[in-house]
């Protein structure tokens, strides 16, 4: 229950895109985009009830989540820390705590200036803030 609650309020419906054949499909980036996409940097994912959640994907690997400023603290667990790789084309990441440690992948594209369209293996998509 608490896992469900946590995607619905961090990864739920942030916001719909159209995914489709033709024009309307999203251009994925690649394995190496990925990689120097997110590597050193944050990535500020929005909640549905306000606020942002904040990842930092160090270079070597680990991935820091707070869901403090969101929030979340009363739900589960504030903060965590994980590790992050890409497989193929896909942003993997597994967490020590949160989803009780299910490894989850995403693919990612292009959204709108310092923004990222995710979708998540499981069929969740959102949309992510590029920080520094």
């Amino acid at each position: 229950m608490k896992d469900k609650l946590f995607s619905i309020i961090v990864l739920g419906a942030v916001s719909a895109l159209p995914v489709g054949a033709g024009a309307n499909e999203p251009r994925l980036l690649d394995g190496k985009t990925v990689r120097e996409t997110v590597a050193g940097k944050r990535i500020y994912l929005a909640v549905p009830f306000g606020g942002e959640l904040p990842l930092y994907y160090r270079r070597d690997g680990r991935v820091d989540g707070s869901g403090e400023a969101a929030g979340i603290g009363r739900f589960l667990k504030p903060s965590d820390s994980g590790r992050w790789w890409v497989d193929g084309n896909r942003l993997c990441q597994q967490w020590e705590s949160w989803y009780e440690g299910k490894t989850f992948c995403f693919t990612l594209a292009p959204a709108g200036p310092n923004r990222l369209a995710w979708f998540r293996d499981d069929g969740e998509k959102g949309v992510a803030r590029l920080g520094d």
